[in-house]
């Protein structure tokens, strides 16, 4: 059985409920496998060595996680190439593909928790109710060990930015 969540998050103002643990600073990074846009698997793993940030969103097709994972493309090139940007939501590989090619993003690996919703569960982000990611953001440094997390408590709301490309930047040094 999924654990549930005791601390709260809204959508739209409305409660929802969080499946998986909450994940905190200094914890390993659990492992998952969600499925890139050619629908092959991608796990932690496959990164091990460099630094990830992750990017957490509901649906790449609405305004927020739009921008955010607009934001986050911009923000690749000050990072380093010791640092991959992840953003991972329950859209299935084709609609990921297709909205990549029609915003120009190239920095960022968009990837599909919609088969197993194995990185939500593993990290706490799986809403309930609509089997939908809820918004956060995680640093994970070369070695697995989680180094910044940000579980919105609104997810309609933005995700300090600065604060997770600053600990990216952190992790990589």
């Amino acid at each position: 059985m999924i654990q549930e969540q005791t601390r709260t998050a809204t959508l739209a103002g409305n409660p929802v409920t969080l499946l998986g643990p909450e994940i905190k600073v200094g914890d390993q990074a659990p492992d998952f496998t969600v499925l890139a846009n050619d629908r092959s698997p991608v796990t932690l793993a496959d990164s091990y060595g460099k630094v990830r940030l992750i990017s957490v969103v509901p649906s790449l097709d609405t305004g927020v996680c739009d921008q955010q994972t607009r934001r986050f493309n911009e923000a690749v090139s000050e990072l380093g190439d010791n640092v991959v940007v992840l953003t991972i939501s329950a859209d299935l590989p084709f609609a990921q593909s297709r909205w990549c090619g029609a915003a120009g993003i190239s920095g960022v690996q968009t990837l599909s928790d919609h088969f197993e919703m194995s990185f939500s569960t593993a990290y706490g982000t799986y809403i309930k109710e609509l089997r939908l990611n809820s918004r956060a953001v995680f640093v994970v440094n070369a070695e697995n060990i989680v180094t910044y997390v940000e579980y919105l408590s609104e997810v309609t709301n933005h995700p300090n930015y600065e604060a997770a490309l600053e600990a990216a930047k952190a992790a990589a040094k």
